[in-house]
């Protein structure tokens, strides 16, 4: 397999284990990151990220957890990819995740995430 994919792999996985983890998943993201999360909340930069991830988890969103599935990889450049997956929530409901991850360094950072809620008739 490729490398640079297993990587990005690697990657999903770890922002899947570290949904919980303030500073563990806002590691894996780029100082200027944009993170559209499920509800349409914009957030930019890690460090606002990281206040949003604290606020949330001390409410009731602390007990909603997510699996992410890896659908594709598509490289735009050999240091920038976009990553299809689906998101699965607890609670039932279902998203469409797209990354958009770099090369920084030797290693892949998340610089853009979006969820779009899948809606089923």
């Amino acid at each position: 397999m490729n490398p640079d994919i297993e990587a990005i792999g690697q990657v999903v996985r770890d922002a899947e284990r570290l949904q919980s983890d303030v500073a563990g998943f806002t590691g894996l993201l780029t100082e200027e990151v944009s993170l559209v999360n499920f509800t349409g909340i914009r957030l930019r930069g890690r460090d606002q990220v990281k206040e949003a991830m604290a606020r949330a988890l001390s409410t009731p969103l602390k007990d909603v957890s997510t699996t992410n599935e890896l659908l594709d990889v598509t490289f735009l450049r050999p240091d920038v990819a976009l990553a299809g997956l689906i998101k699965h929530v607890n609670d039932g409901r279902t998203g469409a995740l797209t990354f958009v991850l770099v090369k920084e360094s030797g290693s892949w950072r998340i610089a853009l995430a979006q969820t779009t809620p899948v809606v089923t008739s």
